[in-house]
């Protein structure tokens, strides 16, 4: 149990510190990297790679927006199969929807509470 523990603190802090290395040495924007990682899960995904590191990592690697990019790619390949090309583009949507309402739901509520300030 306790190596399950070391294992998802390994995997996401190598992803945390890939990108942290990036934020300093380069420059990107948060967000250009932040769509790196999302691509980096669709690749690994599509390559089948990205099942041996989500074994190692459990939610060390799934958590992260690698994660939100390997579902896509998991859901736009189903979809593919399915229904060709379009499948592709809506297999993708529906294997996300999930999340992506979640996001909107908890950002809602996050600005009803809170108030903004300019800088």
């Amino acid at each position: 149990m306790i190596l399950d523990y070391l294992q998802v603190f390994l995997v996401g802090g190598i992803i945390c510190t890939i990108g942290q290395v990036f934020i300093n040495t380069t420059k990107m924007t948060s967000a250009r990297i932040l769509v790196g990682f999302l691509l980096l899960g669709v690749v690994l995904e599509t390559i089948g790679v990205f099942k041996y590191v989500k074994e190692f990592g459990m939610a060390g690697a799934t958590v992260p927006i690698t994660g939100f990019g390997s579902n896509l790619a998991k859901g736009a390949i189903k979809g593919a199969l399915e229904n060709g090309i379009l499948g592709a583009i809506t297999g993708g949507i529906e294997a996300v929807a999930g999340g992506i309402a979640v996001v909107i739901f908890i950002s809602f509520i996050v600005g009803l509470i809170s108030s903004s300030k300019t800088k």
